[in-house]
């Protein structure tokens, strides 16, 4: 795919509905979050629908869509990716610019992304009676302690789960991106009635395993230094501790030391120069390529380069959406056992104990070993994403979320508290 993916054109809606999407992040990144916030924003636009985006200062434009961003802090223009004690700031100036938005504009159904966006959305857009959506993508406190930002036994992480459950406890729709969370979810809150899975999809069209042909893929695997002899492993992601990209080197290590002819792929950001670091420590350096970030637009003719994907995320609250890009490609995969990645990939995944470095390095020597499994593998499962992942799925989905919300009298759901769930 030598362009940026087109979104579909929008088919004539007399009922259209003007969303208001609000990304607690600086959207547009070229990884897991924004690619779901883009592409249910894309969908919805399909079916006819207007959607805004309200995000932080930094990030890139998508055409096709306005998109609104906050001012930037005095004291911090940059920021890091993840948790970080700029993001309070960040938010307090999302929290600002979305109440003038909303004196200004007119919006139908209000579709917060991560639980600061619903949050925001849930306490800034209750005077003007607006239904919120939470996208759920996994426990805030989670994600706040795989990037080192909370430590457990601390007073800020009670303080920041009472947070966490104000924010799921407000919205009157919640959308998550795995089933486990929807059950998890419904065990917590078994008065809210508008909890939904709702995975994130994948464009076959674009990711396709003959988006290169032959000797155009043979060229770009030469730039990249790699033979025709190497099995190589790709990765695409962020670059963080709980995306087990630790675990990937340790992994290279093992099939090194055994003489294993692979190269690695790890095609993401940000660290990169520290992750090299640890290759080196690692005596891997010469076996894996750090290419830093991908644009998505890129994304299919470079995974296109490999031979088998890998998916160790250590996280056990996180989606992950790599997964079915990895599948659409026709791609076998291997991956820690986590409840997100054996939702997508059922029976056709190759799995290994979560944190298990000895059995993923396995199970990769053993597709290494078995070019006919692989190719089976892969073929299934980009059957199975084109059956049952699609975007115009969850356009779908959303557009009727969205419908019975914007025709219920109670745009909130009726809130069961006690003493143990007041904010302090």
């Amino acid at each position: 795919m030598s362009h940026s993916p087109q979104p579909a054109q929008p088919i004539p809606n007399p009922g259209a509905l003007r969303v208001l999407s609000i990304a607690p992040t600086s959207f547009f990144g070229d990884y897991g979050c924004h690619v779901r916030i883009l592409e249910e924003a894309r969908a919805l636009k399909a079916l006819g629908h207007e959607v805004t985006i309200l995000t932080y200062f930094k990030g890139k434009d998508v055409s096709g869509f306005r998109t609104i961003r906050t001012g930037p802090t005095p004291w911090h223009g940059d920021y890091e990716v993840g948790s970080s004690r700029h993001k309070l700031a960040f938010d307090a100036l999302l929290a600002i610019r979305l109440a003038r938005v909303l004196a200004r504009n007119r919006f139908d159904v209000i579709h917060g992304h991560l639980h600061e966006g619903a949050l925001i959305g849930s306490i800034i857009a209750r005077p003007w009676r607006i239904p919120v959506c939470f996208d759920y993508q996994g426990s805030l406190t989670s994600e706040m302690l795989d990037h080192g930002f909370l430590k457990h036994g601390t007073k800020a992480l009670g303080l920041w789960k009472r947070v966490e459950r104000l924010a799921e406890r407000l919205p009157a729709q919640i959308f998550t991106s795995t089933i486990n969370a929807a059950d998890t979810l419904r065990s917590s809150m078994p008065y809210h009635t508008r909890i939904q899975s709702l995975p994130d999809g994948v464009n076959h069209e674009d990711f396709r395993p003959d988006v290169l042909t032959v000797n155009e893929r043979g060229a770009r695997r030469a730039s990249f230094g790699l033979h025709p002899e190497d099995t190589v492993v790709v990765f695409l992601g962020l670059l963080a501790k709980h995306q087990g990209i630790g675990c990937l080197i340790e992994a290279a290590a093992r099939l090194k030391a055994q003489g294993r002819n692979v190269k690695w792929l790890v095609m993401g950001y940000p660290g990169v120069g520290y992750w090299k670091n640890v290759a080196a420590t690692y005596g891997v350096l010469d076996r894996i390529i750090f290419t830093d970030r991908i644009p998505y637009a890129n994304a299919p003719k470079m995974l296109a380069l490999g031979d088998i994907a890998i998916a160790p995320k250590l996280s056990q609250t996180e989606g992950s959406g790599k997964i079915l890009n990895y599948m659409a490609m026709a791609l076998p995969t291997v991956a820690f056992n986590t409840t997100a990645q054996t939702e997508l990939l059922g029976h056709l995944g190759v799995y290994a104990p979560i944190g298990d470095i000895e059995q993923l390095a396995a199970r990769i020597a053993e597709l290494i070993d078995q070019p006919e499994r692989r190719k089976a593998l892969g073929q299934s499962a980009r059957l199975r994403v084109i059956q049952q992942y699609s975007w115009e799925r969850v356009g779908n989905v959303l557009e009727t979320a969205y419908r019975n919300l914007t025709t219920c009298q109670q745009p909130y759901p009726l809130m069961m508290r006690s003493d143990s769930d007041t904010l302090h």
